[in-house]
């Protein structure tokens, strides 16, 4: 059988199209929503309620999405979420009015919420540590680009019933190509046997196959790393959820674009989010490297620096242009998912191999309550103070996020066993 080199890099695309395709299905709505709300009799606050459906479903399900990815493993269990995923999204296009619009999207919150849980496990099966965040950017790009997309999507698919549809068929076809491609690299038949020895010996003993200790929810939940992390998702996933529910609308309506110009821009802060997954994830190391701090000190500092961006989106309200308003949506863009990547690698170095997607699903759970909370505020707020405060808002949730993983929490990744290996100048088996 035919080996590939650097085959650890393919199955991270196949993971990367995976969560394209996931965040293309949930931001779809969004876009949509300009001519739908209209034929649905849909208004601003019930708009709110469809996007707290998703958003409730999806952070309750989160915890039990990892657990079950940690009980059957990452094949089986992202096909068969991604599969549900794919015919709730389609459904949608069955919608009559906002509460069985509500419905369709909660079902998809459901099946959406293994999509970070299983590319965070996929990343510590296939990915040693000086490489990890690195990986986890890349992956990450998935949330962005399946945003960025959704505009196109929306303004050339026949109708807002099609893109639903299109998307489906997407995500029925990806699963196919998942359940052909993915193995364990430990499994791989492609796999050179330089590759999976490099692969294997860079993680840390805690992803170890011969050292698979699986936590439950109640022992997770009682461990301070647990809430050093779930606290801060809770406080900065609102930005990226407001981002994703909110940017079409408030073109529309705030900054009086129609649907071609929104079409044409409102792809741009999901590009320069795609900008923050990637440098964000090479950041870590460069800080390891050169600044003379430890592996896991260096994914703080990645913290620090996604919420220190965040004074864009906080500004918008002070630029009279909507071009400007763009360019501060595009900083904040940047912003969330940098800090976001760097939160998704502290994850998994702090826990093990049996218990990382368990423990992503629920800080995850914790990000998407606080998203669920602050889109009820915001659907209510928006009306009568206007975009510009609540953004602000986002930004200072985001300082506090980062003050508490800088302060809290505690690595227990073995930096010593890893120094020669980050060190490493060139990658003996292949890279990007």
């Amino acid at each position: 059988m035919t080996k590939f080199k650097g085959m650890r890099w393919w199955m991270l695309g196949l993971v990367t199209t995976g969560l394209i395709i996931n965040y293309l299905a949930r931001n779809t709505l969004s876009v949509a929503a300009l001519t739908m709300t209209t034929e649905l009799h849909i208004d601003p606050q019930r708009y709110s309620y469809v996007v707290v459906a998703w958003q409730f479903c999806y952070s309750v399900m989160q915890p039990v999405a990892g657990y079950v990815l940690d009980t059957v493993g990452t094949k089986l269990g992202f096909a068969a979420f991604a599969l549900a995923w794919s015919l709730a999204c389609a459904a949608a296009a069955m919608a009559t009015g906002w509460q069985s619009l509500a419905f369709f999207r909660g079902c998809l919150g459901i099946a959406e919420a293994a999509g970070i849980p299983a590319g965070v496990k996929a990343t510590t099966e296939w990915f040693p540590a000086k490489e990890r965040s690195i990986a986890i950017g890349w992956f990450n790009i998935g949330s962005s680009i399946g945003a960025l997309c959704a505009p196109a999507l929306v303004f050339w698919a026949p109708n807002w019933k099609w893109a639903f549809v299109i998307v489906g068929v997407l995500g029925l076809a990806w699963t196919s190509l998942w359940m052909l491609l993915y193995r364990h690299p430990a499994r791989q038949p492609r796999l050179t046997d330089a590759e999976r020895d490099f692969i294997l010996n860079g993680q840390e003993e805690k992803y170890d196959d011969a050292v698979t200790v699986k936590s439950g929810w109640r022992t997770l939940i009682g461990q301070r790393n647990f809430w050093s992390i779930a606290v801060p998702r809770f406080l900065s996933e609102p930005a990226w959820q407001t981002f994703n529910a909110w940017i079409p609308l408030y073109m529309a309506t705030e900054r009086h674009m129609n649907l071609k110009d929104i079409a044409l821009f409102a792809w741009l802060p999901f590009l320069a989010a795609d900008i923050g997954c990637v440098l964000g994830g090479y950041l870590s190391p460069l800080f390891h490297r050169y600044a003379g701090v430890s592996l896991f000190t260096s994914r703080k500092l990645v913290v620090v620096v996604g919420a220190l961006c965040m004074v864009g989106p906080a500004c918008t309200g002070f630029v009279d242009s909507p071009y400007a308003a763009i360019g501060m949506l595009c900083i904040g863009g940047f912003a969330h998912q940098t800090l976001s990547g760097a939160l998704y690698s502290i994850t998994s170095d702090v826990f093990g191999k049996g218990e990382v997607a368990t423990a992503t699903g629920l800080c995850g759970m914790s990000g998407y309550l606080g998203a669920t909370l602050f889109t009820l505020l915001f659907g209510v707020l928006v009306v009568k103070v206007g975009y510009g405060p609540l953004f602000v808002l986002l930004a200072v949730l985001d300082f506090v996020a980062a003050l508490i993983v800088v302060m809290m929490v505690r690595g227990r990744i073995n930096d010593a066993s890893v120094a020669q290996a980050v060190a490493e100048t060139r990658d003996p088996v292949g890279a990007i």
